[in-house]
């Protein structure tokens, strides 16, 4: 599933294809996502220019002159910058054309992406305005994330993941952020120490901007606006390395299960 840095990574390979010009047409090749495209999105962006492209969490925001296209990838989605005379596949669902004759097109061979519209603000959408901090902004840091633990339960692991705290910490970078923090998956949130949570701040926004300076991690479908595949995997320290050696002490990375998905960690390197 294309997570943060992946998302990061897609709007930035487009922003200077796409700002300043104006949409010719929206081709909806199949409305079926996750949620039904509106069928008059259409004619809400014709002849309308992009004024930005943002992004908030996993969303991308196609700001026009008046509304918003709001974006989302899903599990198997990617946005690419194609001339629009490219003869579309089966999976290629929706075309933003361009007036310069190139267009944005969405293929999500799952369909669990998303194609929505927003009148007034974005952030005040449904989706939207409930999401928590973004990680690479001066909001997310350890006495907020501190603050957000007391009397939490929940493990460190889950409470990082849970976009009511922060967006865009998916299991990848999640595992890789606790390795480098020194802080076991299975910690209580609520038990740990101010300072901890400071170092686990920066583990995570160190982690995520090395993601996206590498394009991302290669998962599946997983491809840029440039058609090239995120190569951040191979710099994982734990993730997926079950009984391989940590590249720290030498133990071996153990796995184990947390809220159906899969957590690796080092036990002489993390500490409950």
């Amino acid at each position: 599933m294309p997570e943060l840095p992946e998302v990061e990574t897609t709007r930035r390979g487009l922003l200077p294809h796409v700002v300043g010009h104006t949409i010719q047409q929206i081709v909806v090749r199949n409305p079926k996502l996750r949620w039904p495209v509106p069928e008059n999105l259409p004619q809400l962006t014709q002849l309308q220019t992009i004024q930005a492209l943002s992004r908030r969490g996993k969303y991308l925001l196609v700001q026009l002159d008046h509304g918003t296209i709001l974006i989302h990838l899903g599990m198997s989605g990617s946005l690419r910058i194609l001339d629009s005379a490219t003869p579309a596949g089966v999976h290629d669902h929706i075309d933003i054309v361009l007036q310069n004759q190139q267009c944005i097109r969405l293929r999500d061979p799952r369909r669990f992406g998303a194609v929505l519209w927003a009148e007034n603000n974005p952030l005040n959408h449904a989706l939207l305005v409930n999401l928590g901090v973004e990680p690479l902004t001066d909001d997310f840091n350890g006495d907020y994330l501190y603050m957000k633990s007391r009397g939490r339960s929940s493990s460190i692991k889950s409470f990082i993941m849970d976009s009511h705290h922060v967006v865009g910490v998916g299991n990848i970078y999640a595992n890789e952020s606790l390795f480098h923090a020194g802080i076991h998956p299975e910690l209580a949130a609520g038990k740990i120490s101010r300072p901890r949570y400071v170092r686990l701040v920066e583990s995570i926004k160190n982690t995520l901007e090395k993601a996206i300076t590498a394009g991302g991690s290669t998962l599946r479908d997983f491809v840029g606006s440039d058609g090239a595949s995120g190569y951040f995997q191979q710099q994982y320290f734990v993730y997926g390395r079950t009984d391989l050696t940590c590249h720290q002490c030498g133990q071996l990375i153990r796995h184990l299960r947390q809220n159906q998905r899969s957590t690796f960690y080092c036990a002489q390197c993390q500490k409950k």
